[in-house]
């Protein structure tokens, strides 16, 4: 049996509409995850979002093994998402603390999070994330600064940006 004939692209046409990962080059998504993409990595952000920031105290809450951890901390403080703060002298002993690159991973770890309450928590979140000054459950959206109005994923569009590679 022979399988049928896929349909020709009209390149033309697919050079004016959304880009795929192929189309630019180096992926920011693709850059992001090589920095940050794995479980245990993730997790550890969490818990340092938290407030957790000992070794010792992400070892226990994670369940993660000794060398794990090291690695996970020494390539997320390489990368500049975290720094390393001395706490005590003797034996000299660090807390790990967000940069500013790092406090930005918040929006992509909350948008995870929202994801996991609807699919993978079947609408019941474990969870939530509230406005400390009133309490407010908060809710994650995209707002168009130019219009002042929420973007919802069937209008969102790519082009190319400054950073694509040719």
């Amino acid at each position: 049996m022979s399988s049928p004939a896929k349909p020709a692209v009209n390149a033309t046409a697919r050079a004016t509409t959304d880009l795929d990962a192929t189309d630019l080059g180096t992926c920011s998504i693709e850059a992001t995850l090589d920095l940050v993409g794995d479980r245990w990595t993730l997790l550890i952000m969490r818990d340092i979002f938290r407030g957790v920031h000992r070794f010792g105290q992400l070892r226990d809450d994670l369940g993660i093994a000794r060398n794990l951890l090291t690695d996970r901390l020494t390539r997320l403080v390489d990368a500049d998402i975290l720094h390393k703060v001395p706490y005590q002298d003797r034996p000299l002993r660090f807390e790990y603390r967000l940069t500013p690159k790092g406090m930005d991973l918040s929006p992509s770890l909350v948008a995870l999070m929202g994801w996991g309450d609807r699919w993978a928590a079947d609408g019941q979140p474990p969870t939530l994330l509230v406005h400390d000054v009133c309490a407010t459950p908060l809710e994650q959206v995209l707002l168009c600064p130019t219009c002042d109005e929420t973007v919802g994923p069937s209008h969102i569009r790519s082009r190319p940006g400054p950073g694509r590679q040719e």
